[in-house]
């Protein structure tokens, strides 16, 4: 079984989320998607979610691409849940590019083009403006 790996936010899901998970687990038989959490957005990103944690992993877990859903704690637990968890093939949005290349001695390493016309920061900015 080829594993699949990505990590995210994933705060205010729209389209071009589903769009990385898809083509995610079209790299492989079974994806897991590490969801950050609350403390590790605040502490180490100086980000705070519209919706906490425990939403944001649901929402991801019930998306039909998902596997399974984990806390990312921390930037250096990648290295750690590739080895624990048996991942073939790490994937981030390409706006990660270069960043993770490190992690190509433990498996693949996959940037994937960004959807166009949306992203979280643009949700927000839109919401904002029209409230």
């Amino acid at each position: 079984m080829k594993k699949v790996i990505t990590y995210g936010t994933f705060d205010l899901f729209h389209f071009g989320h589903l769009e990385i998970l898809r083509r995610a687990k079209a790299l492989g038989d079974y994806l897991l998607v590490a969801v950050s959490t609350d403390e590790f957005n605040w502490s180490e990103k100086r980000k705070k979610c519209v919706y906490p944690y425990a939403h944001r992993a649901a929402i991801v877990g019930a998306i039909q691409y998902v596997d399974e859903v984990i806390p990312e704690t921390c930037w250096e637990q990648k290295v750690t849940d590739i080895r624990t968890h048996g991942v073939h093939v790490f994937v981030m949005g390409s706006d990660w590019t270069g960043k993770f290349d490190f992690l190509k001695d433990a498996c693949d390493v996959v940037y994937l083009p960004r959807t166009e016309g949306i992203s979280s920061t643009e949700v927000k900015s839109t919401v904002k403006a029209n409230h």
